[in-house]
């Protein structure tokens, strides 16, 4: 194994054990925040809207990498977007969680065949963002370390489950919209 080899394996062991601490201080982060409540004298009421519209442009920005890469292909754009997307991933969360330490929890209001397809939606949107963000976090480091190949592998997997995530979470904001 070649000096380079070397260390661009030690260089991707040290970044997956940063994306599995990052990933278990968010999910930890985001079990506890109902249980914490924090009194501001700034109305952030708006923040449903703001991170469920940066999650929908983090979903147009997933479909653009996407079409860049697999029918242009262009690497550098490819790249530039997705990196806007983690970026975007990361704001997301930080409001998302703000927002819930800092206002009380709305309860889903409609009712009928709809409530189920909310509630459908809902958990199989928490589910797949808890178990997507470490494995969005691994394929952007096999894409920093240009391990192209093991990149576009698990991109294979991560993609469709990330738009999902960022899809669902919008939507789960428009139904939530009148019971706020």
């Amino acid at each position: 194994m070649a000096v380079d080899q070397k260390s661009q394996k030690a260089l991707e062991r040290k970044l997956n054990t940063g994306a599995w601490i990052f990933s278990a201080v968010v999910f930890l982060l985001v079990l506890m925040m109902r249980k914490i409540h924090f009194d501001v004298a700034v109305d952030l009421t708006s923040l449903p809207a703001i991170y469920s519209g940066i999650n929908f442009i983090t979903f147009l920005l997933l479909l653009l990498a996407f079409y860049q890469i697999r029918y242009r292909r262009n690497v550098e754009l490819h790249r530039k977007l997705m990196t806007a997307s983690v970026i975007l991933s990361a704001l997301f969360l930080l409001l998302y969680v703000l927002y819930h330490v800092t206002n009380s929890e709305t309860a889903y209001c409609g009712e009928g065949m709809i409530r189920y397809l909310y509630f459908f939606l809902l958990i199989t949107h928490i589910l797949l963002a808890a178990i997507i963000l470490p494995f969005i976090l691994f394929t952007y480091i096999r894409a920093y370390t240009s391990q192209f190949l093991r990149h576009k592998a698990l991109a294979r997997w991560v993609l469709p489950f990330w738009l999902y995530v960022a899809l669902t979470g919008p939507i789960i904001y428009l139904f939530l919209l009148p019971c706020y």
